[in-house]
């Protein structure tokens, strides 16, 4: 709650604001460009596949249409909505950080590397491994619920695995990241959740990626920072 309040706290900062609203736009456009050229083959794609034949047979094609086309356009948002994380992580959260770190956390020192490189393949691997799982686990969505708390729990993921270590790389060492990692291990799976929760709101979702940015670049900066208690400051970019 303390990195969330923070974090909208931030939105007083017009600065803030275009950080926020760039993944959007990508999103956003990711989401006509994909609807535009992509849709109908996703939904004949999905008509030949259980339990749309199924219906098809059974002389409900109109049934087996309409949920070709609910899974056409969630498959849409899905991957707009992913684009925008990788947006928010890769080109994104490195500038929020430097913001961050010239403002509420200037007296922490950096002590980690900060790679661009690393970061984007740590962003591009937990993507690669989001899309799989969420492709194998695609049956378990039949079962009632499970078609909410599976992407659910996969976007929860994904948020940890990728902002965590982005929200960390710069400042943290390799012994705090792994100190960090695993004691704030559910905190930071329960904020990625929450804020899984919020992408599902309409509008509000398109800014979700950008705001988990933020949040999680907070809540791993304080907690670094109540981890050294203090004991290792940053004063005009030395460490002492």
């Amino acid at each position: 709650m303390f990195a969330l309040r923070r974090t909208f706290a931030d939105l007083r900062h017009g600065r803030v604001w275009l950080y926020v609203l760039t993944p959007a736009l990508f999103s956003l456009l990711l989401t006509v460009v994909l609807a535009v050229w992509a849709l109908g083959a996703i939904i004949q794609h999905l008509l030949g596949y259980p339990p749309m034949t199924w219906l098809t047979a059974w002389g409900l094609l109109w049934l087996a249409s309409l949920l070709a086309s609910i899974g056409g356009w969630m498959a849409i948002l899905a991957v707009a909505w992913l684009g925008a994380v990788l947006v928010a992580s890769v080109a994104i959260m490195p500038l929020m950080l430097k913001f961050l770190a010239a403002g509420e956390y200037r007296d922490l020192a950096p002590m980690g590397k900060d790679s661009f490189v690393a970061g984007a393949a740590n962003s591009v691997l937990a993507s690669l491994v989001f899309i799989a799982a969420w492709l194998l686990t695609i049956p378990l969505w039949l079962i009632p619920g499970f078609s909410l708390l599976i992407p659910l729990l996969l976007m929860a993921w994904l948020n940890r695995r990728t902002f965590t270590w982005d929200a960390l790389s710069m400042h943290a060492s390799a012994s705090e990241w792994v100190a960090l990692r695993q004691r704030h291990k559910g905190p930071l799976f329960l904020l990625g959740l929450i804020m899984a929760l919020l992408a599902h709101i309409p509008f509000i979702g398109l800014l979700a990626p950008a705001l988990t940015a933020l949040s999680f670049g907070h809540y791993g900066l304080e907690a670094l920072r109540r981890e050294r208690g203090g004991a290792l400051v940053s004063v005009e970019g030395k460490s002492l």
